[in-house]
C-alpha cells in the first residue's frame, strides 16, 4: 500500500496534479482524483492551509470571507452522492480506501498545490496562495457580489457601455449616503404619484384593484412582513379633492424634468415644490391600502391615460411597477435572504436607514430596491432563476455562460396584500422554513425547476421562443454589463477563475431582471434536479479550466464562450516624445 501510494504521489508530483479542496465539494473531490490528482488535505482541526516545513504544520483560524457569497457556507449534505453522466467522470479510485487517500496527503503535505478549490480566500495563507498555480476564487468582490457593490457599479456603467442599467436593473439606492437617500425618496413620492393614477384607472365594482383588506396570514417564526398601517381617517371618510389633480400635476412636472425643460433652473425640482408630500402620502396609503374610493371625471380619466402612455415612454420599469409602490430593504451585505424585508411606506423605510448613522465612512448597511410588482409567476406563484456564469480572465474579459439553470419556487401563492417571505423570497434558505405549505399542487413539493421544464411550460402558454429569443440574451446582456463596469474594482489574478451565480427574476412581458450576482453560489443539492445540475456545473467547470489547457478541443458540457475581450497591446511611453503641435486662433 504504501509502496502504491508513492508511486501515485510521484506521479502527481511530476504532472503537478496536487489538489486542496475546502469546503462542501464532494464532487469536485471524485472527478480530480478520477483523474490522477493527489489531495493535500487540510487538518480535521484547523482551517488555514498554510506551507511550512514537515515538522512544524502550525496552522492559524480562519478570517472573515470577503465578497459577497451564497448559501454554500451553510451547506449540508456534503457527503451525498451527485449524478454523474459521463463515463470518464467515473471513480478510477472506486476500489481505494479513503485510507490511501489519507496516506498519500502526508506524503504531500510540503507540496505546494497545484489547484485550489476553495469556499473562501481567507483560509489559505497568503504566502503560499500567490504560489497555486490554479485558484477557484478572486479577491475583492465587493463590487460585484454584494447587494451595495453592484449598485453603485450599475450607478457608473454609462462610463464603460452606452446602456441604460434601468432597462434590466430595478433602481437601487444606498440608504447610507445622504444624496441617494434623498434620490430614493423622490423617486418614492413620484412612483406614488403615478401609482394613484393607475388607481384611478383600475377600478373593480366599487373599489380599486389591490386596496383588499389584507387577511392575517399563517405566521412563521422568523417572519419579517409589512402590515399596512392605518390612518386615522376611515376608508369611507372623503379624500381631500385636489388629490388626484395634485398627482397629475407632479406627473406632468416630472415629465418635463425627463424632457430635461429644467435645466436651466436654479430652484429645487418641481416635482419637490409643486404639492404638498406629507399630506399627499396618507392620502395616497388610504386609497392604496386602506380601501379609500377615488372619483374622476371622464376628463382625468383621459388625462391619466395621455400620461401614463407618456410617461411609459420615458420610464422603462413603469412596466414593473405596479400600483401599491412597494420596495424591498436589503442588508447591503449579506446572502441567503437574511433580513430582507418589504415595505410599501416611506417611513418603514427610513427607520432601517437610520441604522446606517455611526458606521465607517464609505460603508452603507442597507440598500432599498424597487420591488417587482409584475412578476411571471407559474401557476401564481412567484420563481427566480438561478444562472451560472464562470469567468476566466479580468484582462482581458473571458466569460462563459452556463446553458443549463434552475428556477427556485416560493411557498406560498403571490400577492401583494401579503408580504411575507414565504411569497416573495425565493432564497432556498428561506423557503425551507415552510416544507409543510404547497402553494399549489402542480408545483413540484422541492419547489425547484429545471430550465427545461420551464421551456416546456412556455410552450404550453403559446410562447416557446420566448427562452431563447428574450430571456437568454437578457441575462447574457445583464451579466456582462454588470462584469464590465465592476471588473476594476476586481482583483484579477492570472491563473485564477471563479464560477459565480445571478439570480434573475422575470417580469410579466418576459423580460429578465437582474437582482444579485453571488460569488460562491451553493453546491449542495436541495432537489433531484439540483443535484444532477450542480454536479454537472462543477464537472464542466473544471473541464473549461483544467482539461481545456491540454486539450482546446475537449468537451467543456454547456458551457458557451459568451466574451472574450479582444487583447489590446500596452504603449511603451518610455524614450518617446509627446507634443501638440498647431497654430493659435487668429482674432478676426
Amino acid at each position: 500500500r504504501l509502496r502504491k501510494a508513492r508511486l501515485r504521489v510521484e506521479k502527481a508530483i511530476k504532472e503537478k496534479k496536487i489538489f486542496t479542496v475546502h469546503g462542501p465539494y464532494p464532487v469536485i473531490r471524485r472527478l480530480l482524483r478520477a483523474r490522477g490528482w493527489v489531495e493535500r488535505k487540510l487538518p480535521l482541526n484547523h482551517k488555514q492551509l498554510k506551507q511550512q516545513p514537515a515538522d512544524q504544520r502550525q496552522q492559524q483560524p480562519d478570517g472573515g470571507a470577503s465578497g459577497g457569497g451564497d448559501e454554500q457556507g451553510e451547506a449540508e449534505n456534503e457527503g451525498e452522492r451527485e449524478d454523474e453522466d459521463d463515463n470518464e467522470d467515473k471513480e478510477q479510485c472506486s476500489e481505494d480506501s479513503e485510507d490511501i487517500h489519507d496516506l498519500m496527503s502526508f506524503l504531500v503535505q510540503d507540496q505546494v498545490p497545484n489547484f485550489l478549490w476553495t469556499i473562501r480566500l481567507s483560509s489559505v495563507d497568503r504566502e503560499l496562495l500567490a504560489r497555486i498555480e490554479v485558484v477557484n476564487r478572486y479577491p475583492r468582490l465587493a463590487a460585484l457580489c454584494t447587494k451595495e457593490g453592484l449598485c453603485q457599479s450599475l450607478q457608473n456603467l454609462s462610463w464603460f457601455e452606452q446602456v441604460d442599467f434601468n432597462t434590466f436593473f430595478p433602481r437601487c439606492y444606498r440608504l447610507g449616503f445622504k444624496d441617494e437617500k434623498e434620490a430614493f425618496i423622490d423617486d418614492f413620492c413620484l412612483t406614488a404619484a403615478r401609482s394613484l393614477l393607475k388607481l384611478a384607472l383600475q377600478k373593480v365594482g366599487d373599489r380599486p384593484v389591490g386596496t383588499e383588506q389584507p387577511s392575517k396570514p399563517d405566521e412563521v417564526p422568523g417572519d419579517h412582513e409589512s402590515h399596512p398601517m392605518l390612518s386615522t381617517a376611515g376608508p369611507c371618510s372623503p379624500l381631500y379633492p385636489e388629490l388626484l389633480e395634485e398627482a397629475l400635476e407632479v406627473c406632468e412636472q416630472h415629465l418635463g424634468v425627463l424632457g430635461h425643460q429644467d435645466i436651466d433652473r436654479s430652484t429645487p425640482s418641481p416635482c419637490r415644490t409643486c404639492i404638498d408630500w406629507d399630506r399627499f402620502l396618507p392620502e395616497y396609503y388610504r386609497v392604496a391600502h386602506e380601501g379609500a374610493r377615488l372619483e374622476l371625471d371622464t376628463e382625468q380619466r383621459e388625462r391619466c391615460q395621455e400620461l401614463l402612455q407618456r410617461l411609459e415612454e420615458k420610464l422603462p420599469q413603469l412596466g414593473i411597477e405596479g400600483s401599491l409602490n412597494v420596495w424591498i430593504v436589503k442588508p447591503s451585505a449579506k446572502s441567503r435572504g437574511r433580513g430582507i424585508v418589504c415595505a410599501t411606506r416611506l417611513e418603514e423605510v427610513l427607520e432601517l436607514a437610520q441604522s446606517c448613522v455611526g458606521t465607517p465612512a464609505g460603508v452603507c448597511e442597507w440598500v432599498v430596491q424597487k420591488y417587482v410588482e409584475r412578476p411571471l409567476t407559474i401557476f401564481n406563484t412567484k420563481f427566480d432563476i438561478r444562472q451560472w456564469f464562470v469567468v476566466t480572465d479580468w484582462k482581458p474579459l473571458t466569460v462563459w455562460f452556463y446553458r443549463d439553470c434552475y428556477l427556485r419556487f416560493c411557498s406560498r401563492p403571490f400577492s401583494l396584500c401579503h408580504l411575507e417571505p414565504a411569497r416573495h423570497l425565493c432564497n432556498v434558505s428561506i423557503q425551507k422554513r415552510y416544507k409543510t405549505w404547497q402553494p399549489d399542487p402542480r408545483v413540484p413539493p422541492d419547489k425547484i425547476w429545471s430550465n427545461k421544464q420551464f421551456q416546456a411550460h412556455l410552450a404550453w402558454l403559446g410562447r416557446a421562443n420566448a427562452w431563447q429569443r428574450v430571456m437568454v440574451p437578457g441575462m447574457k446582456a445583464a451579466i456582462l454589463n454588470a462584469l464590465r463596469c465592476a471588473r476594476d474594482q476586481v482583483g484579477s489574478r492570472k491563473g485564477s477563475f471563479e464560477l459565480f451565480g445571478a439570480d434573475f427574476l422575470i417580469g410579466e412581458d418576459l423580460q429578465p431582471w437582474l437582482l444579485e450576482i453571488n460569488s460562491c453560489p451553493t453546491m449542495s443539492p436541495s432537489s433531484a434536479v439540483t443535484r444532477q445540475l450542480c454536479a454537472n456545473v462543477q464537472r464542466d467547470t473544471l473541464r473549461l479550466v483544467l482539461d481545456r489547457k491540454d486539450n482546446p478541443t475537449c468537451s467543456i458540457g454547456a458551457f458557451e464562450l459568451l466574451y472574450k475581450e479582444a487583447a489590446v497591446s500596452s504603449c511603451l511611453t518610455v524614450g518617446l516624445r509627446l507634443m501638440v503641435t498647431g497654430c493659435s486662433l487668429k482674432k478676426p
